[in-house]
């Protein structure tokens, strides 16, 4: 299969108010991420690529001691092994992440 619809995927909930629809080949996958108003997704790393584009709502990243607020077509690049967080507002947010390898435990 080569083409899909994301609304059509059930998504998968990674943390509470954080859901995703993942979509992946040999090398890379990438995920619809809807995140729900105030939520906090707390410092992690992992050793995969990571890089993002925000589609909806706006969004505060930190990624290793540098921190900024994104909106709708402000990209993010966070390379593997470096710690960083998120915290969305008032409203929802949609982004799209794109990891490199492919991230086994958000496929389903």
């Amino acid at each position: 299969m080569y083409f899909y619809d994301p609304s059509q995927r059930q998504p998968k909930e990674l943390l509470a108010g954080i859901n995703a629809r993942t979509f992946w080949g040999e090398k890379m996958l990438v995920a619809v991420v809807d995140l729900e108003p105030h939520v906090h997704l707390p410092r992690h790393s992992h050793p995969h690529e990571q890089v993002g584009i925000v589609l909806e709502g706006e969004i505060e990243f930190t990624v290793g001691d540098e921190k900024k607020r994104l909106g709708p077509g402000d990209v993010y690049v966070i390379p593997g092994g470096v710690e960083h967080d998120a915290r969305t507002f008032d409203h929802p947010v949609r982004v799209m992440d794109v990891f490199s390898p492919v991230r086994e435990e958000y496929k389903y």
